[in-house]
């Protein structure tokens, strides 16, 4: 007898509606056979469904059982499979009688004694489902919150098998879950750190405001213990609170890696990453036999932080440059090509030298002037260009690190951030963009007009510097932030100076 139900694969992030086909035969001998291009873990479904489908009271067929998974030309992963795959069986089989599967799309592991254990990526399935307008998604208790973010369908969650093939033989009523978005958001949204608790260190605060405001990249230079990872791990504070749009996005990587906390059904806050500068380039950009997602992608919507960013290898950078430019990474492999999102602020560290003393009066640098060229010189010019914001992290004197805390809170450059932000989104209405930092040189031209005096300023810089014509345009970006934070709509002069000023790496460390 043949039954069919509903599943989703997932690639990369994105989910792929599948047809589970189970035909249970009558044959000589007993055999189970999965067809369709089912991964390592697909094909050992079998017998975790042999176990659980005898485990949970039904009578496993001795017969010949062929399951295909359709569309036969896309490669299925990981153990979603296994609930649907046995619930086929048992209609396959007689033992569930049930007119509803083809309303339904199911998903879940087993566990040997008939439980479902929770799945990677419940998020893209329930949105993948109720796009393609089935009425509702059977899904592991565990992972039920989570899909009930998604409005637009029904979602039941199951926590064995024999409770699954209960609902869909309506002999077991089961209540949809539902959850309150908004209240998550209250629940969630609240940050263990604030920009209050950096003492001193005013003049990194306000370019570390400008980045916020404008969405800019920032290169931080500075010695040991001058506080530039305790400041970048703030920045994320005074970027605007995530909208349910990126809220969704963003919790849509991270449940599909496995990586979203447990008890949490959304991600409410902004995600910092802060991987190693030991880190491969597949690590940082994703890769693996079948693509996965890396760290430019675990940072969408929120903070990349590198720290020690000279002793990155070179090649590791350069595969960052492109992302910059198109908030998207694409990986490429012989088994498919996926697109994984990565708009992201970069935020890097670096020590003005090998032993991080060059400049500074508390310790006498040791490095030779080759060696500190050698040093900047792992970072190429394109890259830098990249980086709207070079700014020095000086050492605190021991007073202020005695003293009080002498900064206003992240609340408070919040506002001021927000306050830009609606400023740029105005701006930029009728575009794709809403920020300043993704300014194309056609809208530069168009929304950073500079007067006379702000017009021999930047080009004095241009000339003395030897500056490249992305490194113009990032200066009139930044100009342009730095206007809409005063609430200017005019670039003025002095906007122009400090831009410039946060040119840091186009001159001599």
């Amino acid at each position: 007898m043949l039954a069919r139900l509903h599943s989703v694969t997932l690639e990369g992030i994105e989910g792929v509606c599948c047809e589970v086909e189970v035909d249970v035969t009558r044959g000589s001998f007993e055999r189970s056979l999965i067809v369709g291009l089912p991964d390592t873990a697909v094909k050992e479904s079998t017998e975790r469904v042999k176990s659980a489908v005898v485990n949970s009271g039904y009578e496993y067929p001795k017969t010949q059982i062929i399951v295909n998974l359709a569309p036969a030309d896309i490669k299925k992963a990981g153990p979603a499979f296994d609930l649907p795959i046995a619930m086929g069986i048992l209609m396959g089989t007689g033992a569930l009688q049930s007119q509803l599967a083809g309303n339904y799309v199911v998903v879940g592991e087993l566990a040997l004694d008939g439980r479902v254990r929770p799945v990677n990526g419940v998020l893209s399935m329930a949105m993948t489902a109720a796009a393609k307008g089935f009425k509702g998604i059977i899904v592991p208790q565990e992972n039920a919150n989570e899909a009930a973010v998604v409005k637009d369908i029904e979602v039941y969650g199951v926590s064995s098998l024999a409770g699954a093939a209960g609902f869909l033989s309506g002999q077991l009523p089961i209540e949809s879950t539902c959850i309150d978005i908004q209240n998550l958001f209250e629940k969630y949204a609240q940050y263990d750190v604030d920009f209050a608790e950096v003492k001193g260190q005013q003049a990194v605060k306000r370019a570390l405001t400008i980045a916020a405001a404008g969405a800019h990249n920032v290169m931080m230079i500075g010695p040991p213990g001058t506080g530039k990872t305790m400041l970048a791990q703030r920045l994320a504070t005074v970027l605007p609170p995530l909208t349910l749009e990126e809220s969704l996005e963003t919790t849509r990587i991270y449940s599909s890696a496995g990586l979203l906390e447990a008890g949490k059904s959304l991600m409410a806050v902004r995600p910092v990453r802060m991987p190693h500068h030991s880190a491969s380039g597949p690590a940082l950009v994703g890769g693996g036999t079948n693509p996965r997602c890396g760290e430019l992608s675990f940072a969408h919507n929120g903070i990349l932080f590198l720290d020690e960013f000279a002793e990155f290898p070179r090649h590791v950078l350069e595969l960052i440059r492109q992302p910059l430019e198109n908030n998207s990474i694409t990986v490429s492999r012989a088994k498919g090509t996926i697109t994984f999102p990565a708009n992201f602020m970069l935020v890097a560290a670096m020590n003005p030298c090998p032993c991080g003393y060059f400049g500074s009066t508390a310790k006498q640098c040791r490095c030779t002037p080759n060696q500190i060229e050698r040093y900047i010189s792992k970072m190429s010019g394109p890259l830098l260009d990249r980086i709207d914001i070079h700014i020095e992290v000086p050492a605190v004197g021991f007073e202020k690190l005695r003293g009080s805390p002498d900064g206003i809170d992240s609340a408070k450059i919040r506002a001021d951030v927000e306050n830009a932000r609606q400023i740029q989104r105005r701006r930029f209405a009728d575009t794709k963009i809403n920020t300043n930092s993704r300014m194309s040189h056609k809208l530069v031209e168009k929304h950073c007009r500079l007067d006379s005096h702000a017009e021999k300023v930047l080009k004095e810089a241009m000339t003395q510097f030897g500056l490249s014509a992305r490194a113009h345009d990032r200066i009139c970006k930044v100009a342009r932030t730095i206007a809409d934070l005063e609430n200017s709509e005019n670039i003025r002069c002095e906007h122009v100076c400090e831009a410039v000023s946060y040119r840091r790496l186009d001159r001599k460390i």
